[in-house]
């Protein structure tokens, strides 16, 4: 018999491609959706209302495996205070309701495997290499991902194996970060942001879910572990990359920083600033990145 991998989110960039690979790899997938969908062949749904405190409890307790992606997009809107309301409770609130069936039924699933993202270490621009031990911080990424993270140490604290990923950007085929990117870079006006110099890890759609696969067959993967490239690129160094993969080198000045701070406000620093991060937590376990070099990362994503 299939083991069977819940996942909430699943409908989203990551669930998806998520989806495929563990149906690839001989697993059945669940996912909780908040709309009424067709059963398919090894995928099926189950409803979920965050905001109205309700789970399907037949979800969790035919899983084998959990893994949550359920959040609030960061980037979808300005960060009013509302917004950031919204951002950390659909975190928290999502991970409570998963919790309050796994005691209540004492279900014991094989692991709880947790998004998380590299922006625990804070929007910051410096040189510190940043590894799973390295301090959170405490501006706005750096709280939403603490309290993202102690939610899921609650299910932790039940006696379920439980990983946190870490990620950091996403860079996948005809969506995430690079589909707001291509139509600018293909016209020829794609440009440098701010000063150029803020990092910006990124890691593959396949590689994250390769990832999320290692975490369920892996029994030693417990706590904390990054995902993302260590190769120290900056955004001048994407955008050049980017370029060059439709054939020209970046002709336009840098847009200035006030001008990206003046449409996007606080949020503005989730594109101006960007640490470095360690991949080695991973490497060491094992695992080896199926794209290791931006250009070829982003020839995989963009050519036919």
């Amino acid at each position: 018999m299939k083991k069977n991998v819940l996942i909430s989110g699943g409908s989203g960039f990551v669930g998806k491609h998520l989806t495929n690979l563990l149906i690839a790899n001989g697993y059945s997938v669940s996912i909780l959706s908040r709309s009424d969908k067709q059963n398919k062949t090894d995928v099926f749904y189950y409803k979920w209302d965050v905001s109205g405190n309700y789970i399907d409890e037949k979800a969790v307790l035919n899983a084998d495996f959990i893994i949550h992606l359920a959040g609030e997009n960061i980037a979808d809107e300005r960060w009013t205070a509302k917004r950031k309301a919204a951002i950390i409770d659909s975190r928290e609130q999502s991970t409570q309701l998963i919790y309050e069936v796994l005691k209540k039924t004492d279900k014991k699933p094989e692991a709880f495997i947790s998004a998380s993202g590299i922006g625990i270490y804070g929007a910051v621009n410096d040189e510190v290499v940043c590894d799973e031990n390295t301090l959170p911080a405490n501006d706005f990424l750096g709280i939403t991902c603490q309290k993202w993270e102690a939610s899921a140490d609650t299910i932790e604290r039940l006696g379920i194996r439980t990983v946190k990923i870490r990620t950091g950007l996403v860079l996948g085929k005809e969506d995430g970060f690079l589909k707001k990117l291509t139509p600018v870079f293909k016209f020829r006006l794609g440009s440098v942001l701010g000063s150029g110099k803020q990092y910006m890890p990124w890691i593959h759609i396949n590689d994250l879910c390769s990832i999320y696969l290692e975490a369920i067959k892996n029994t030693e993967m417990t706590g904390a572990y990054n995902a993302a490239i260590n190769d120290n690129t900056t955004n001048a160094v994407f955008s050049k990359t980017l370029a060059k993969i439709y054939g020209y080198s970046i002709w336009l000045p840098n847009i200035p920083a006030f001008l990206i701070k003046m449409a996007l406000g606080e949020m503005s620093k989730i594109i101006l600033t960007g640490r470095r991060v360690s991949s080695e937590k991973i490497e060491k376990l094992g695992f080896t990145f199926q794209f290791a070099t931006l250009e070829d990362a982003l020839r995989d994503c963009l050519e036919k």
